[in-house]
């Protein structure tokens, strides 16, 4: 199994593009990323919010997944966008108000095929990726050990959001345990949620989401070789978004 994962992009579409072209990848006439040797795209989930063209972003890697060209789990804000498209109640902060803007934008036809395919999309993921016979698992926020391969409430809690404690830090993020710190397993867990300046490696984890869309990089890890591969980011740089863990 060779794959290439791709970190949090955040509607960071044209940093996305360029990552998948210095990866290898030949962009079709669809408009989707095709590698010349057979090679699969994985993403790590946060697909949309925040930067500027989150819903492309959304309906390429629904359509590559679509046709057996890559791999999702989602991630939080795929969980509110999704929520958004089904009519709930959710606060458009946090940046779900720049794809809402995006979606308002366009006409009712087009609203109704990126709805379509975005809950279409979000319904059919995995909350976690266990992949090449056990060897590797793909998760938003990481996952722990004993919860591989299981599905709850308390599994979705820790995909979506990590291991968080209940509290708060002053910005009003949570406070979350560093899970990672404390793994032992064999499987590789490649995950995202928490902006690093930085690819983090420690205990077979990787945490990919080097903050694209706060001004740093985007990131993809080759699997099975374990190289990184980055591009860098045209957003203004937050620094105050790379927080330790």
């Amino acid at each position: 199994m060779e794959l290439d994962i791709i970190g949090d992009i955040h509607g960071c579409f044209q940093e996305f593009q360029e990552l998948t072209k210095k990866l290898g990848y030949v962009w079709d006439t669809e408009g989707i990323p095709i590698h010349v040797n057979g090679r699969k795209l994985a993403f790590v989930g946060d697909l949309t919010d925040r930067g500027p063209n989150s819903l492309q972003v959304a309906e390429t890697v629904s359509v590559l997944v679509n046709k057996g060209l890559g791999y999702y789990v989602p991630g939080n804000h795929c969980n509110k966008l999704y929520r958004f498209f089904l009519g709930n109640k959710v606060q458009h902060t946090h940046g779900l108000e720049t794809t809402v803007a995006e979606y308002e934008a366009l006409d009712q036809i087009e609203k109704k095929l990126i709805r379509e395919k975005f809950i279409q999309l979000y319904e059919n993921a995995p909350l976690h990726l266990i992949l090449d016979y056990g060897k590797l698992v793909i998760a938003h926020a990481g996952i722990r050990e004993d919860l591989i391969g299981k599905h709850s409430n308390k599994v979705k809690t820790f995909v979506l959001y990590g291991d968080i404690t209940g509290e708060k830090h002053p910005d009003g993020s949570p406070v979350r345990r560093d899970w990672a710190k404390e793994y032992k397993g064999d499987a590789v867990i490649v995950y995202g949620h928490t902006p690093v300046k930085e690819v983090r490696t420690i205990n077979n984890t990787y945490n990919i989401d080097t903050g694209a869309v706060f001004g740093n990089k985007l990131t993809a890890l080759k699997y099975p070789e374990m190289e990184i591969v980055s591009v860098p980011s045209m957003m203004p740089f937050i620094e105050e978004k790379f927080r330790k863990i």
